[in-house]
């Protein structure tokens, strides 16, 4: 059951709202989506205005194209949307017009990674952009960074070569399930990228953005495909992972850690959904029978508010809160069935649930809630704490999509390993 909350919902609202002020990750212009799960790496899109509702047809399609393997979303950044997947033997980094999708560059590395579970070879990390820089991290490690306006590389890293992240737990293949995964973060002029170099004390590394320099390495931990946030909890910044065996926390600026908490287990099992901060808690899901946990955080250590298997363990999507709600979904794309669900976050209670729904990513804006299912369906709702209310529904995307959607001016990006869409999704001015 349930453990008594220690932070009460005004407070908990005011937290989260304090923390949307705080947060910093990557510069960008308003309207943009810089890194994964947007400008504040919570899925949310401050700003953006949706419409209420589509024609039958479905969103009006701004344009599309086609794109390689990979399970990488868009980031948008300064009218420009940048792609990341795999042609051939080629990680692709690829800048269009995010408006027209007019294609302005695309620079290629060396890729040789051979998937162990899934049939699609290409990256699976959303590229960070920050300033005149564009980062992205592949598959098989290789870390790279780009000049926003070119696409000339600045310095690239073989990471997997550099801290031995290579090797694996008994049992597991050596790049992991699914190939490197968890999305880099910009702070502080360095680039932060849970690595997995356990044996050399190098679970999380930083890189100089200006130059590519080693900053610091720190941490036993391994990789996961969870990315990473930042917050500020207890007047002190802190770069959050959830890694493979154990959530995180360190100093963005120097790496020294702050505190951990053990979340995972061996096996075949994956923590993919980034950590959810709400004031001094943290909200972690994952699925494979560990589930997820609200814990609350006080001068360096941890106590659990709860934790459960039953309330929301979601196998990569993460959670949106809005007020002193979560909305996520409950379940597994590959195993079973999935709900979407709002749960207290204060007390894991369930307050609705639509059963059945399937497996999906979300995106908040405007009070609504935009639903990509991995089916390839698009589903618009309110974001409401009471109910589940869909406003439109629209199929538009073939075979299954697995890339996380990207919301920027209006526009939303969605594709499926073979075609990029651009859909308007916007209010329409006046």
């Amino acid at each position: 059951m349930p453990r008594t909350p220690t932070v009460d919902s005004s407070r908990l609202t005011a937290r989260v709202l304090c923390l949307c002020c705080l947060l910093a990750t990557a510069s960008a212009t308003a309207g943009d989506w810089p890194q994964i799960l947007g400008p504040l790496r919570n899925g949310r899109a401050p700003g953006e205005r949706l419409a209420e509702a589509w024609p039958a047809t479905g969103p009006k399609l701004a344009w599309s194209r086609l794109v390689g393997s990979g399970f990488s979303g868009v980031a948008v950044a300064s009218g420009r949307a940048f792609i990341f997947d795999r042609e051939g033997d080629q990680e692709r980094v690829t800048a269009l017009e995010a408006a027209t999708g007019k294609l302005i560059w695309q620079t290629g590395f060396k890729a040789a990674f051979v998937p162990a579970y899934v049939n699609d070879n290409g990256p699976r990390c959303v590229p960070t952009v920050s300033g005149n820089r564009v980062v992205v991290f592949g598959a098989q490690g290789g870390l790279h960074c780009l000049d926003v306006a070119s696409g000339k590389p600045a310095w690239s890293h073989d990471t997997m070569a550099l801290f031995n992240s290579k090797r694996p737990f008994r049992g597991e293949p050596p790049e992991g399930y699914f190939g490197k995964g968890s999305s880099p973060v910009i702070a502080n002029g360095l680039v932060i990228v849970n690595a997995g170099g356990a044996e050399k004390n190098a679970g999380v590394v930083a890189f100089k953005l200006a130059d590519g320099k080693l900053a610091w390495k720190s941490t036993n931990v391994r990789a996961s495909y969870s990315s990473p946030t930042l917050a500020t909890i207890g007047g002190k910044p802190q770069v959050i992972f959830a890694a493979r065996l154990n959530v995180v926390s360190l100093d963005p600026k120097t790496g020294k850690e702050l505190f951990r908490f053990p979340f995972g287990r061996t096996g075949p099992t994956i923590t993919g959904a980034t950590p959810v901060v709400l004031g001094d808690q943290i909200f972690i899901t994952a699925s494979y029978g560990f589930g997820a946990v609200m814990a609350k955080v006080a001068g360096g250590k941890i106590s659990e508010t709860w934790r459960s298997d039953d309330i929301l363990s979601s196998q990569y999507t993460t959670a949106i809160v809005e007020g002193n709600r979560l909305y996520g979904i409950h379940g597994r794309q590959d195993v079973g069935a999935a709900a979407l669900r709002c749960v207290e976050a204060a007390t894991g209670k369930v307050t609705w649930e639509e059963t059945g729904f399937g497996y999906a990513t979300l995106i908040a804006a405007d009070k609504k809630l935009l639903i990509l299912k991995t089916n390839g369906t698009l589903v618009l709702a309110r974001l409401s704490p009471t109910r589940y209310q869909a406003l439109a529904t629209a199929k538009v995307l073939t075979g299954t999509a697995r890339a996380l959607p990207a919301l920027a001016q209006g526009r939303l990006y969605v594709h499926n390993s073979r075609t990029l869409k651009c859909l308007e999704v916007g209010r329409a001015t006046k």
